[in-house]
């Protein structure tokens, strides 16, 4: 497997990947923000107030299918929440957690079993060892990082 190194904490491990990925290492992430079409968000809620809420509705406004996976909530932002990522009957190009550290793995391999191509970890959500393996497994990892910032400033 070839690794191209990319600013900590991305990284972008390039093989045989599917047609909607990121396919440079110049900027991998505006890559897989133009490619993805649906992103499955992990801890949405349906509290306006939430940051869940805030970013996931700014992504379904740039044009993006939002599946919101909240065992808690039966809808929000117009569209049905599955329990689990398990759950979901359609292909996902984005799984955007925003839970805990200590519920990230349990996401992750969810991802790898259902082979989501990419893990977007949201600011203040760290896990290197589940990163590590998601990795491993062939998927782009984004961690530590805000996808509706990262999307508005490749806006401008």
């Amino acid at each position: 497997m070839l690794t191209t190194p990319v600013a900590h904490p991305i990284e972008w491990f390039a093989e045989d990947r599917s047609a909607n990925l990121p396919a440079s290492a110049s900027d991998p992430i505006g890559d897989l923000l133009k490619k993805a079409k649906t992103i499955a968000v992990v801890g949405l809620s349906n509290k306006p107030l939430r940051p869940s809420h805030g970013v996931a509705l700014y992504m379904q406004q740039q044009g993006y299918r939002i599946i919101p996976i909240n065992p808690n909530i039966q809808q929000v932002l117009g569209e049905k929440a599955y329990p689990s990522l398990k759950d979901v009957p359609e292909k996902i190009d984005v799984v955007n957690i925003f839970r805990r550290p200590e519920f990230v793995a349990e996401v992750v391999d969810q991802a790898i079993a259902l082979k989501v191509p990419a893990v977007w970890m949201q600011e203040e959500v760290i896990h290197e060892q589940a990163a590590g393996k998601a990795r491993q497994a062939g998927i782009f990892v984004v961690m530590d990082r805000c996808i509706l910032k990262e999307h508005r400033a490749r806006q401008r």
